[in-house]
């Protein structure tokens, strides 16, 4: 048989391996959440540049003049 000692042991050995386990499983979602938050605060940050980009282009198109280009005519030739 075996003794309440080796039953306790054993018993520690378990409770310290899923406490283990428990920590290690905190750590791996603390480390997915803060790159899952980095990567919203990069995207958000490019977005505020990209939109930035596209007001300033629309602004600038919006100011410069459209050259107006003056057709060639045909011309007709009358016959006498």
């Amino acid at each position: 048989m075996a003794s309440s000692k080796e039953h306790q042991a054993k018993a520690e050995a378990q409770f310290h391996q899923t406490l283990k386990k428990a920590h290690e499983a905190k750590q791996a979602v603390s480390q997915y959440e803060a790159a899952a938050r980095a990567v919203d605060e990069k995207t958000a940050k490019l977005r505020a540049l990209r939109l930035a980009k596209e007001a300033a282009d629309a602004k600038a198109a919006a100011e410069k003049q459209p050259e107006i280009k003056k057709k060639a005519g045909t011309k007709k030739k009358v016959s006498p």
